[in-house]
């Protein structure tokens, strides 16, 4: 029996997507339930799953562009095979270890032979590329039967090579072109559309983050005892922003046309990167969890989206979207409202800095927090008073639930 694999609906308003990559080859027989391939549509990466065992037949290549509902592929049932997963003992290719063990063996030899072949490092330079990170067959080597020495070591990392590649600088003039994916073709044209079409403009604080970090270093073992989750900071910036919009409502609001609809709960897009890029899943009715609860739910979303896993009913609709560039090092940046939300807080990276205090210079762990908005929607006034309640929070958390009167232990349900 010969069954059709068509592409399924990714979710509403999406009527074609790409096909991104083949994870299997034509003609292979593959397990029912196998991922076959990866789709992008304008919104996410989905896999789409084999729904029988047999014999692949590849009707599209991948790049192209297909409607939901067409034929992608089909599998012949009646054939017979094994999948790749299955192989025998005597397929499977040779253990790591043992192929190290060999490869010292000869390696032994060598020395004893005094045989260096081309390309062999000197003790010094073999030291120098560990150190440094480059593969040997970046290095030309110039000693005695093509032999690497420590100075061409050093005159190949003086010349721009990348330490932490195999790929980098070698002084070509070549150039790579490639199809942007159907994400990212999406994204782009958000981008610009949100900065054609919205009155956006960022404004900017700081946070001084040592009494969420002494909170945190102080209660860390019991809250993952009790609650078997860690203590990070996505908890405490989302409990703040929830809270901030409470007191700013315009900012979780949206603009419809000639009406401001205003939101009466927190549904929080967290931004997660995954292997495909950005995504931005939500955590819904954020206003009425527990830090616990928070840190619950962003960590079973990031793994979603770090397995390619997350759907898109997971990732539609939101009020409000905190990003985190800090943890790639971000120290200050604007970030672009997620339309058709009208506010996005940016948090970014913790730095020791001089800052003073009562009067006098001391050094505590900042940070920069950036809020950008639409201004049609949100005025200036509302959008500093928001920033200012989100650092009130953090600089003395136990004010994020009754007033700061119930503890930090309630806080953090402890």
């Amino acid at each position: 029996m010969i069954v059709e694999i068509r592409v399924p609906s990714p979710g509403e308003s999406i009527t074609e997507v790409e096909i991104a990559s083949w994870l299997v080859s034509e003609g292979e027989y593959i397990d029912k339930d196998a991922e076959l391939c990866e789709i992008d549509s304008d919104k996410a990466t989905l896999t789409i799953n084999a729904e029988e065992s047999g014999s692949l037949s590849i009707k599209i290549e991948e790049g192209e562009t297909v409607a939901v509902g067409d034929i992608i592929c089909t599998i012949d049932t009646s054939a017979e095979g094994k999948s790749k997963k299955g192989v025998t003992k005597e397929d499977r290719p040779e253990p790591v270890a043992e192929v190290k063990k060999q490869e010292v063996v000869k390696a032994d030899a060598d020395k004893e032979d005094k045989n260096y072949a081309s390309g062999h490092p000197s003790a010094a330079a073999n030291k120098l590329i560990a150190e440094a990170g480059v593969g040997l067959d970046q290095i030309k080597g110039s000693g005695k039967n093509g032999r690497i020495t420590k100075q061409d070591v050093i005159s190949q990392l003086a010349g721009g090579v990348s330490a932490s590649s195999a790929g980098g600088w070698g002084g070509s003039r070549d150039a790579t072109r490639r199809k942007m994916s159907m994400l990212r073709r999406k994204l782009a044209s958000r981008l610009v559309a949100v900065k054609n079409e919205t009155a956006m403009l960022t404004t900017f604080n700081e946070v001084d983050m040592k009494p969420v970090m002494d909170l945190r270093t102080k209660y860390k073992a019991k809250f993952e005892e009790v609650h078997g989750v860690k203590l990070g900071f996505m908890s405490f910036f989302t409990k703040a922003v929830t809270e901030a919009l409470s007191l700013f409502p315009n900012v979780n609001a949206i603009l419809d046309g000639e009406e401001i609809i205003t939101h009466n709960y927190a549904d929080i897009a967290i931004a997660v990167s995954g292997p495909k890029g950005l995504m931005v899943p939500i955590v819904r009715n954020a206003e009425v969890m527990s830090l616990a609860e928070i840190e619950a739910d962003i960590k079973r979303l990031a793994i979603k989206v770090r397995e390619g896993k997350i759907s898109m009913d997971e990732m539609l609709g939101g009020t409000f979207t905190i990003t985190n560039g800090g943890v790639f090092g971000s120290m200050m940046s604007t970030p672009i409202i997620n339309p058709p939300q009208s506010g996005i807080l940016g948090m970014h990276n913790i730095i020791q800095r001089p800052i003073a205090v009562d009067g006098e210079v001391v050094i505590r762990p900042m940070m920069y927090i950036a809020l950008s908005y639409d201004h049609r929607v949100i005025d200036g006034k509302d959008s500093v008073g928001f920033l200012v309640a989100i650092k009130k929070m953090l600089e003395d958390p136990a004010n994020m639930i009754f007033g700061g009167k119930q503890g930090e232990e309630v806080l953090l349900g402890l």
